[in-house]
């Protein structure tokens, strides 16, 4: 009777464990993840990029907006669709290596200019990671703004995750956008922090 009692004692011990380890975040089931930390299938990788446009050279307004502000260096009338394949450098140097390319388009949603819908497939290749990621979001063209990841291809396939999108220098022809990518993946996607609304 006292084995039989121990061993369902043991039984349900066994189970609740199991259960909690289910339910725990793999950070604490697993240990300590760090930045850039692959666990079995699971990893995080976070780096950052800038992002170098320079107008009528690597962007383009092709269709104009029909209200709201003028064109300047931040704002665009309402309507504005804006194309853009600019590179990505590994400082905010325009001069330094080339690590990928942005290219995508953005429709200017504000009648103030400064707001838009903006799509962009990032490629990436630097630090031995090679493939690209789709993001879709707003764009608040003078403060930093945060683009969910919808997914990647080669080393980046099946990342969730966010990218993270602050204007470095906003003067002259060739504008610098600072570009952090936080990439997640399966089961740690589940995880990734929600970001922060820039203030």
């Amino acid at each position: 009777m006292a084995a039989k009692s121990a061993a369902r004692t043991l039984l349900l011990f066994l189970m609740v464990v199991a259960f909690l380890h289910h339910l725990l975040p793999p950070a604490v089931a697993a240990g300590s993840l760090k930045k850039n930390e692959s666990r079995g299938h699971g990893k995080t990788l976070s780096f950052t990029l800038y992002q170098q446009e320079t107008i009528n050279k690597t962007g383009y307004i092709v269709v104009n907006g029909v209200a709201g502000a003028s064109v300047s260096q931040t704002t665009t009338p309402f309507g504005t669709i804006y194309v853009f394949r600019d590179d990505l450098t590994v400082s905010s140097d325009k001069s330094s290596r080339v690590a990928g390319v942005a290219e995508g388009t953005s429709i200017t949603t504000t009648l103030d200019g400064l707001q838009s819908l903006s799509l962009a497939k990032i490629t990436v290749d630097h630090r031995g990671h090679r493939g690209s990621v789709s993001v879709l979001g707003g764009t608040y063209n003078t403060r930093p703004s945060d683009y969910p990841v919808l997914g990647g291809t080669g080393d980046f396939a099946y990342a969730l995750g966010y990218v993270r999108s602050s204007p470095v220098d906003l003067r002259g022809r060739t504008v610098t956008y600072k570009m952090e990518l936080h990439l997640y993946w399966p089961p740690y996607a589940h995880y990734a922090p929600v970001p922060h609304k820039p203030v």
